[in-house]
């Protein structure tokens, strides 16, 4: 007897899918809701660096609302008459001995908070959180009072040294929690090896810190390039100023320059711009690992 077999039905293929072409989630928001609000934002911003731009290269007296033909009389003339190379060598000299001195002495009381255990510890910690809220005017008085007994008026110490001091608590903060973020075993392990508390610190920690250290400092660095008040209260020689009391000499009660304040601001500007371009990706990855829980 012959028994007939069944044809066996073929799978149902399901059609491949287009390229170029996606499945959205049902809890994915549309492209056009995520790029318009970014694109408004982004041309509010664009906006103002092209107009800075625009004063700055175009001929005086011009109406344009393009830069052609382009012209950098203006820069010149900053860079030479109103002695902003000067400006701009003492801004460099203070950015970097803040950024030093505040990474260096950071780095030190940041560990001490990090490893140590003393009395009145969460107290210190309060002060250094307190001590945020509390504009930088307020510090003139003092600081000016403390600087004149010293004799370091009209020296570019005593604004590297207010720039440090109003840096400090809160790169202590920082550099404690990038510290903590450090396994102690590291450190024990280096000390079984024969290695004291420095060297181990040395070899151990501070490679891991790297990008902690490369945040820390880079906001120091561009606070002190653009902080106007400690300059302008400490200073009172010309050739001791630094560019953000420079671009405020640009503007008089008369009249304003505006294409000599363009080139000055976009002089002030290109230096903080071309370090935070190659310094971005530590500068996320080092405030990304300062955020754990103490």
């Amino acid at each position: 007897m012959i028994t007939e077999i069944a044809p066996v039905s073929e799978p149902a293929v399901s059609e491949p899918a287009r390229p170029g072409r996606r499945r959205r989630a049902w809890d994915e928001a549309p492209r056009w809701q995520i790029y318009l609000p970014l694109g408004i934002y982004l041309l509010f911003t664009l906006i103002p660096f092209y107009w800075i731009l625009l004063f700055a290269l175009r001929p005086a007296g011009s109406t344009s609302l393009v830069p052609w033909p382009a012209t950098f009389d203006h820069f010149r003339k900053v860079w030479t008459e109103r002695s902003f190379g000067t400006y701009f060598t003492n801004s460099v000299y203070v950015g970097v001995s803040t950024l030093v001195l505040t990474t260096v002495v950071a780095l030190a009381g940041g560990y001490a908070l990090a490893r140590f255990d003393f009395r009145l510890k969460r107290g210190f910690m309060l002060a250094l959180l307190c001590s945020q809220f509390v504009p930088g005017a307020l510090l003139l008085v003092p600081l000016f009072q403390i600087f004149a007994r010293l004799q370091m008026i009209n020296s570019l110490g005593s604004v590297i040294v207010a720039e440090t001091v109003f840096q400090l608590p809160l790169s202590m903060i920082l550099i404690s929690g990038f510290i903590r973020n450090v396994p102690y075993s590291l450190e024990e392990a280096a000390w079984v090896d024969g290695c004291n508390r420095l060297t181990a610190f040395r070899i151990v920690v501070l490679p891991l810190l790297r990008p902690g250290l490369i945040a820390v400092g880079s906001f120091a660095f561009v606070h002190a390039w653009n902080h106007f008040l400690f300059a302008l209260m400490f200073l009172s020689d010309q050739s001791k100023q630094t560019i953000p009391v420079g671009l405020n000499t640009l503007m008089s009660s008369d009249s304003v320059d505006l294409g000599a304040l363009a080139a000055g601001g976009i002089i002030a500007a290109v230096p903080v711009v071309i370090v935070f371009a190659f310094i971005q990706k530590w500068l996320i990855t080092g405030f990304g690992a300062g955020a754990v829980k103490g």
